[in-house]
């Protein structure tokens, strides 16, 4: 095989997501912690499950892969790309460059940090297999990647912020004044980390006020995906794109649910929006 495509479950994909002869593809699983417990996240992790014994833990965090969890895998394609989340959030992309420079040939892996997650991680992965099947060579698909990468925009408005204060993906003030006020922050990716663009009253206003931004980045989607998950919140997440078809003539809208990691920091009713 010529090609594959490794990407981390904070991808929200699954392991049949691409099934095609010629391109290889693998979801390589992070880790929830919950006491003495280790959900992985695969297939078969039951979310509902793991966000209930979260909730009654005192003790709970997330675990990136080790190296050896990509390494393993090099030797099934020609050539590998890797698909992590953002380095800074994690050190799932650090992990997937020590694998790559371990290797015996690291020239013909390429990692790339997503500087998101979830459905940004999607679009990059739909976007290799494009980009495979025109037939372009590695190092064309390397550029070419790298360049949509940077061309990503990534929302999100959750109604629980207690795991990204926690852990340290959020700051305190920031995450008390979601938590506490009906101030709902409308947060964005930006150059990887985590930024409160907006400070919105009532969660429909902020949903609104999101694909009012999500408008304003261009004035044609026609050749556009958007994707949009959520953690255990498809009604609103329906509204979005709702609200959404209202405004943008995007090529086309999809509701995912998340897996694990991303149920773990977005919590119940958090909503990702990713073009």
């Amino acid at each position: 095989m010529k090609y594959q495509i490794l990407v981390d479950s904070a991808s929200d994909l699954k392991s049949d997501y691409i099934q095609d002869q010629n391109i290889g593809f693998k979801v390589i699983p992070l880790t929830i912690n919950i006491n003495d417990q280790e959900y992985v996240d695969n297939d078969d992790l039951n979310c509902e499950q793991m966000l209930k014994d979260m909730h009654k833990s005192k003790k709970n965090s997330s675990a990136c892969p080790a190296p050896e969890s990509f390494l393993q895998n090099f030797d099934s394609a020609e050539y590998t790309f890797i698909v992590t989340i953002t380095a800074k959030l994690s050190g799932c992309y650090n992990a997937a460059c020590v694998a790559k420079n371990s290797y015996s040939k690291p020239e013909n892996v390429h990692v790339i940090d997503s500087k998101a997650v979830s459905g940004t991680e999607i679009l990059i992965v739909d976007k290799l297999v494009e980009l495979i099947k025109e037939g372009l060579s590695f190092e064309e698909i390397k550029t070419k990647i790298d360049e949509f990468r940077d061309e990503r925009n990534l929302y999100f408005i959750l109604q629980k912020f207690d795991n990204l204060v926690n852990n340290g993906r959020m700051s305190k003030i920031a995450g008390l004044i979601a938590s506490k006020l009906v101030i709902r922050p409308i947060c964005i990716a930006h150059e990887g980390e985590i930024k409160m663009a907006k400070k919105i009253i009532g969660i429909k206003n902020a949903f609104a006020k999101m694909v009012q931004m999500i408008k304003e980045k261009a004035k044609d989607f026609s050749k556009q995906t958007i994707i949009i998950t959520h953690c255990f919140a498809e009604e609103e997440a329906k509204e979005i794109k709702s609200n959404i078809e209202k405004l943008c003539n995007f090529k086309e809208i999809r509701i995912l649910p998340m897996r694990g990691l991303c149920s773990y920091y977005a919590l119940e009713k958090g909503v990702i929006v990713c073009h």
